[in-house]
């Protein structure tokens, strides 16, 4: 018996200067949010947001990524890919393993509103507020 298909869906973005572009096939149904404490640092936020790029179909249209080299808390070894001239990040992913998980951060994906997170991992991590953003005062712009 044959596994079903997954949906394939194309994307493409940009780093915050617009030097790095990029066009992508990544798999709508693995877009997760990780708690883990590395995404929390790298991301200077609570959490980082990503989608899984299916069969290493990621391609750098214009620009050049800078990579810094991170042991994960998995004991996997993984590089984190960033634009050299205004840090934005673009992707994870273990080095010379096609197999392994290459997430691709969704802020920078352009369909990024068409993308919404499945699961949550590594929540052991997570900040105790992140759960219950509903009852946090809410403005639609700074004031």
């Amino acid at each position: 018996m044959r596994c079903p298909a997954r949906f394939k869906m194309k994307v493409d973005g940009v780093c915050l200067c617009g030097k790095v572009t990029f066009e992508a096939e990544i798999d709508p149904d693995r877009v997760a949010i990780c708690h883990c404490s590395d995404c929390q640092v790298n991301s200077g936020s609570a959490y980082g947001v990503v989608a899984s790029v299916t069969d290493g179909q990621f391609q750098l249209m214009t620009g050049k990524l800078e990579e810094y080299e991170k042991t994960a808390e998995s004991g996997r070894i993984r590089h984190l890919s960033f634009c050299p001239d205004c840090g934005t990040r673009i992707h994870a992913r273990t080095k010379d393993d096609p197999t392994a998980f290459f997430g691709l951060r969704i802020g920078t994906i352009r369909q990024r509103a068409e993308l919404t997170p499945k699961v949550q991992v590594w929540c052991g991590s997570a900040l105790p507020w992140v759960f219950d953003l509903s009852v946090i005062l809410r403005h639609d712009a700074q004031g």
